[in-house]
C-alpha cells in the first residue's frame, strides 16, 4: 500500500473519532447561532471600522474610545456564549488528538519521541532524568 492510501485511511478513520465528531456538532450549532454570527459580523465591522480610524491623520479619540468600547461588549457576549464555549473546547480536544497522531508518525519515523513540556505524555522515556 502506497503512503497517500494510507494516508487517506487514516483521515478516515480519524473522522471517525468521537472528538472529531464532537467538533463538527459544535461547529455546526456555532455557525447555526444567529446571536453568534450576528456579534461576529459586527465584531468584524468594527475591528474595520477602528482600523480605518486609526489610519486618519485626525484621529477622533472619542469615535476610538466607543468603537473599543463596543469591540470589548461584543467579545464578552461571543467568548462566554455556550457555543462558542464549546466550540473552543471541541477544537482544543482535537488539536491534541491531531499532536499525538503526528508525534507518533514522528516516533515509528525516527524513533525519538517529541518532548512535550509535561514528561509524563511520554512514558518519561523522552532522556529527561526523573529524581524523585
Amino acid at each position: 500500500m502506497e503512503v497517500m492510501e494510507i494516508a487517506a485511511m487514516l483521515g478516515a478513520k480519524i473522522k471517525e473519532d468521537p472528538r472529531i465528531v464532537r467538533l463538527n456538532d459544535a461547529r455546526a450549532k456555532y455557525e447555526q447561532d444567529s446571536n453568534m454570527m450576528t456579534a461576529m459580523v459586527e465584531y468584524n465591522a468594527q475591528q474595520t471600522a477602528l482600523t480605518e480610524e486609526y489610519k486618519k491623520a485626525e484621529a477622533d479619540k472619542e469615535i476610538i474610545a466607543a468603537i473599543e468600547k463596543r469591540l470589548e461588549e461584543l467579545y464578552m457576549t461571543i467568548t462566554t456564549s455556550p457555543a462558542f464555549i464549546e466550540y473552543n473546547a471541541a477544537q482544543e480536544e482535537v488539536n491534541a488528538f491531531m499532536n499525538e497522531v503526528n508525534e507518533e508518525i514522528t516516533f515509528q519515523i525516527t524513533g525519538e519521541r517529541p518532548c512535550t513540556h509535561d514528561c509524563s505524555t511520554c512514558g518519561s522515556d523522552c532522556g529527561h532524568h526523573h529524581h524523585h
